[in-house]
């Protein structure tokens, strides 16, 4: 994590973040870009060189749900004189997913987030439901998807592996990298230009963290190799923190997550498996499953063999997780709504106490 001595614009702020701010807040707070989260607390970027590079949250800020709490990447606003932070600005982006088991959490991955290198293997782990899912997670986000094929040194030749990625959506960019080469990388450089943010994400095994060295050109990211019966990764990276580049952008690397929950993603499946939504404006009832209905249009483009069973098994699946975690989500905010006015209430008994 570096960032002393830049300017606002250097760490990515843009003119999306500048209108947001009042003129009071223009004369009396100073804008800071979160690099790493802790229990508590938080690292951070400032243009002064004199402000304190780690920081502690105030419990209000503790009382939000886990998705409006400060991630990665966020811009918060600090008081010049404290250093407390007053309050998070709006974000450009949010990569976010669902909390594993059944508590409807909505985790947050990494806010204001310009570009995100979706990273597989020409190996084993080569799976085209996942890259569906990470494809789902940027377009929800706002983020602009790149797939990188990693290991591509290490197959005869990646090229069905770029072409299959490449069939899952129009205009998708592929790259096939040896991710331990710089010259092989170099394409990517044109996505981590001054002050943009990129940000990897993919299981473990990878090489993401590998690739992130190699982005840095050092080897600050600590890397392990894959599991050589099934090509599987092992966990390196166990948090998330913002690196600066040498080509002047910042890079995102996040822990290898081989489950992805989607959480109320329902735009970005709708992006990503644009062909099936089209289809289905045929289908002769509104309400269409898709499985035995009449005049199904989806089912007739399956027969005839203009829609892959792959493909549509894989929109099923999604749009049945997605139909079961939107219910999660909405129970979930009305928690936090209830917990909110609960706080807010003790600390109105408190203050007549006193």
């Amino acid at each position: 994590m570096t960032g002393r001595n830049n300017t606002l614009a250097d760490l990515g702020w843009t003119p999306f973040y500048q209108q947001q701010l009042s003129i009071a807040e223009i004369a009396d707070s100073i804008p800071v870009r979160v690099a790493t989260v802790h229990r508590g607390g938080l690292g951070i970027l400032a243009p002064d060189a004199t402000i304190p590079t780690a920081i502690t949250l105030p419990a209000a800020f503790l009382d939000h749900a886990d998705e409006e709490r400060p991630t990665v990447g966020d811009w918060l606003l600090l008081d010049p004189r404290t250093h407390v932070p007053l309050r998070r600005l709006r974000r450009a982006s949010l990569l976010k997913r669902r909390a594993a088991g059944n508590s409807g959490r909505v985790q947050p991955i990494a806010a204001n987030v310009d570009t995100l290198f979706i990273t597989s293997s020409c190996n084993e782990d080569f799976n085209l439901s996942r890259l569906e899912r990470y494809l789902a997670l940027a377009s929800d986000a706002g983020c602009y998807p790149i797939v990188v094929l990693t290991k591509a040194d290490l197959v005869d030749d990646p090229g069905p592996f770029r072409q299959q990625a490449g069939s899952l959506m129009p205009a998708l960019l592929v790259e096939c990298v040896n991710a331990t080469d710089h010259a092989s990388v170099a394409p990517l450089l044109d996505w981590c230009g001054q002050g943009q943010t990129v940000a990897l994400v993919g299981s473990s095994g990878t090489g993401k963290s590998t690739l992130v060295n190699t982005l840095r050109g050092d080897d600050g990211q600590r890397t392990r190799s894959i599991r050589e019966d099934d090509a599987k990764g092992r966990h390196t990276t166990t948090g998330r923190s913002l690196h600066r580049l040498p080509s002047g952008g910042w890079v995102i690397d996040t822990p290898g997550m081989r489950e992805l929950g989607l959480a109320d993603m329902q735009a970005g499946l709708a992006d990503v498996f644009a062909e099936i939504d089209d289809l289905a404006t045929a289908c002769r009832f509104a309400d269409c499953g898709h499985q035995d209905e009449p005049g199904c249009a989806v089912a007739a483009a399956l027969a005839n063999g203009q829609l892959d069973q792959r493909r549509l098994d894989s929109y099923r699946k999604l749009q049945a997780e997605q139909s079961r975690n939107s219910g999660t989500t909405a129970e979930r905010r009305k928690r936090a709504r209830d917990i909110g006015k609960y706080h807010k209430s003790v600390q109105a008994q408190k203050r007549r106490r006193r």
